[in-house]
């Protein structure tokens, strides 16, 4: 059985409102296989449409795969993938970019399975991700110290929201190393946010904290978000549009009550006794 229904202190009324400045990304034709098997076959299918929106289905479905064509940290076998907003009128075509580039258009994912930085501490690791390219030319050797006084105060921000154990130190838990991960992506402030299993490892009071924040940063940055999660509770609160996929299509597609009682996601996912 999918991921049970957990109480919790967070709570979110979804929107579902439509913001035609948002930004989105749109996945056409797109095809992907590995050793002669299909596991992401996409028709036509739009994320960002909507704040922040759920993407589910059972192991094998091809999630993970369809963000990582998304970022074209793999490569697609046919098809686009392409980056637009009505705000200011513009599109990339997100496939035809080396996966370094990006972050650059606004588009970051976070890491389904735990990376960290063991040698650099929590503080080294923030400055890693929101310096330059060029300030790791060997010539800007003493950028370090304007690349702190530049960001510190977003970054202290984020410290002093979470209980780090010791925040000047390394990560210890995989859960403050999958916070990390996170938070590394908030301070690049993107314009797509990605989450992959965001939950995963980390405490209740935790996790309750970090969607709260997620909930924040849509509302008030015009954030496209995009969720793939088996903390079911997480969606069915988080989304206010669900994308249900199984063996590689996206087969539904509706608002999370409507996803979460329908008979093909009953049978294909949570099961008959799901809460």
């Amino acid at each position: 059985m999918a991921g049970d229904h957990k109480d919790t202190a967070f709570a979110r009324e979804p929107t579902r409102d439509s913001d035609g400045s948002r930004p989105r990304v749109r996945i056409q034709d797109a095809v992907k296989s590995f050793a002669g098997r299909v596991v992401v076959d996409v028709d036509d299918l739009t994320l960002g449409t909507h704040p922040i929106e759920g993407l589910i289905g059972p192991n094998g479905a091809g999630k993970t795969t369809l963000l990582r064509m998304i970022m074209h940290s793999i490569s697609l076998d046919r098809g686009t993938v392409t980056l637009s907003s009505d705000g200011d009128g513009s599109e990339v075509v997100l496939s035809d970019l080396p996966a370094h580039r990006m972050a650059r258009h606004g588009v970051v994912k976070t890491n389904q399975v735990i990376t960290d930085f063991e040698k650099l501490t929590i503080l080294d690791s923030l400055l890693l991700s929101v310096a330059k390219a060029t300030d790791e030319w060997p010539y800007r050797i003493y950028r370090e110290q304007g690349l702190y006084e530049d960001t510190v105060e977003g970054i202290l921000w984020y410290l002093d929201r979470f209980e780090f154990e010791d925040p000047l130190g390394f990560a210890k838990s995989a859960g403050e190393k999958k916070l990390l991960d996170i938070i590394r992506c908030l301070l690049l402030k993107p314009r797509v946010l990605l989450l992959d299993e965001p939950t995963a490892g980390l405490p209740d009071d935790i996790r309750d904290q970090l969607m709260g924040l997620i909930d924040e940063k849509a509302a008030e940055e015009n954030m496209a978000v995009v969720i793939v999660e088996h903390d079911l509770h997480v969606i069915w609160t988080m989304s206010d549009y669900v994308h249900f996929m199984a063996e590689g299509r996206v087969l539904l597609q509706g608002e999370p009550r409507s996803i979460r009682e329908h008979d093909t996601v009953i049978e294909k996912y949570l099961g008959s006794g799901h809460v």
